[in-house]
């Protein structure tokens, strides 16, 4: 499973296509989102206290603005491109940490959690480059009302299951 806020139209889209014109094949799989819990395998018998918890996350906060405002990179870390968050940082960190808290759930983080919008991921240096420019002036602004729990059989994109509205 993996939690995410998905990024509204036309800017999925716009993100999606410029993750596959990168030659990156996970943009087939995984349409443009902010992660918030990324993908844990969880006990199939974990699921229904695992969606109560949020349910009561998702109570707990009223929706929130994002402005996703040019690009950033992990590199030399990891080799990715991303589109930064310009506001609603703080909501999406305090989101995954209550996501990452629900019983059932068991992820040891590799890095710190840091909210972006993946465009280019383990390419070519080239293409990472030009994504990072292709993207520098990009800016969107949009609304959170819910994040959406997905799910994964390990074939196919990843399928949403059920959004979780924000402040009830």
């Amino acid at each position: 499973m993996g939690v995410a806020i998905d990024i509204p139209q036309p800017w999925g889209d716009v993100l999606t296509r410029r993750r596959a014109q990168a030659g990156d094949p996970q943009a087939a799989y995984t349409p443009a989102h902010v992660t918030l819990l990324g993908p844990t395998e969880v006990a199939t018998d974990a699921l229904a206290g695992i969606e109560k918890h949020l349910e009561a996350v998702a109570a707990a906060q009223p929706p929130f603005t994002i402005h996703l405002r040019g690009t950033g990179t992990f590199r030399p870390v990891t080799e990715v491109v991303f589109v930064a968050l310009a506001v609603g940082i703080s909501e999406c960190e305090l989101l995954a940490e209550a996501v990452a808290a629900a019983d059932g759930v068991h992820r040891d983080a590799r890095f710190p959690y840091h909210p972006h919008v993946t465009v280019a991921h383990d390419v070519p240096d080239a293409a990472l480059d030009a994504v990072f420019e292709d993207l520098a002036g990009f800016s969107a602004r949009f609304e959170v009302p819910a994040f959406t729990l997905f799910s994964h059989d390990g074939e196919g994109p990843w399928r949403p299951r059920r959004d979780f509205p924000l402040g009830g």
